[in-house]
């Protein structure tokens, strides 16, 4: 990576990004690395992009719990305008999430533009890189597995059950949504690198960014809504789930191979 001045210059701001780029380096074996402005300025970035998209996934869940209120009192059984709530609230929130996916890839075009040289023979991950199939079918499996457990509450005589069954599957198709946008932008991304240890950074920030997008965390939230008014067995078939899945999450982060392995073996074979 280009020697650019030391962490310790430059503006405070800038100062703190070099120094948190430096930790990030080290965290992932490329501790010979030095940082630069551009890495710094783009992990700034990543780092408010994803607490941005916790806010939009929190508020995708509270939004869904709140309606799920409005079926013990405050309107009826049948009364459309809940749902139509929080349909037109997950359309917001996937448009609040298209606008921030732009906004890091503008802000990337122009750490590009600002390049005095690219990276030789650059390249540009597919989904088997960035996510690899493990994380993949897991992902698939998890969102699947949430969307059968609400969906088999349908069949419930209980109104009220039901209408619960539809507030988690709207909030459940709003998620996949929002993570099928984000997997999306990470394929698309342009490289942004002036040489080989800066291309290998920017594989590891995809690979990483890939992963934590499989944490199944609205998948285990959003069913717990059906808790206490859903039959028995789909209590005892909602907790198999969150326990089996739980356990495939650590098995999957345990056993497969680091981010910057992954990345590691990506530039040996470009």
């Amino acid at each position: 990576m280009i020697h650019d001045p030391s962490p310790d210059a430059g503006s405070p701001a800038r100062t703190v990004d070099l120094r948190s780029a430096s930790a990030w380096l080290a965290g992932h074996d490329l501790a010979d690395a030095r940082p630069t402005p551009l890495l710094a300025g783009r992990l700034a970035v990543r780092e408010r992009a994803r607490l941005a998209t916790y806010v939009i996934l929190a508020v995708l869940i509270i939004v869904s719990a709140f309606v799920a209120t409005s079926a013990f009192g405050g309107f009826p059984p049948d009364h459309p305008l809940p749902l139509l709530a929080l349909t037109a609230s997950v359309a917001g929130l996937l448009l609040a999430q298209w606008s921030l996916d732009r906004w890091v890839r503008r802000v990337d075009r122009r750490a590009g533009a600002t390049l005095a040289r690219r990276a030789a023979h650059s390249i540009q991950p597919g989904w088997r890189t960035v996510l690899g199939r493990p994380y993949a079918v897991f992902t698939v499996a998890t969102f699947a597995g949430a969307m059968v457990l609400a969906a088999s509450t349908l069949t419930v005589p209980d109104p009220t059950v039901r209408r619960l069954a539809v507030v988690v599957l709207i909030g459940l198709l709003g998620a996949t949504a929002i993570t099928a946008m984000q997997l999306r932008h990470l394929l698309r991304r342009p490289v942004v690198a002036e040489d080989e240890e800066s291309l290998t950074a920017d594989v590891i920030m995809r690979v990483e960014d890939a992963r934590e997008l499989t944490t199944p965390s609205v998948q285990w939230t959003l069913p717990v809504v059906l808790f206490g008014t859903a039959p028995g067995w789909w209590g005892a078939a909602a907790v198999a789930y969150m326990i089996l899945s739980l356990a495939a999450c650590i098995a999957l982060h345990a056993r497969t191979p680091s981010c910057a392995t992954v990345a590691r073996r990506v530039m040996s074979v470009r």
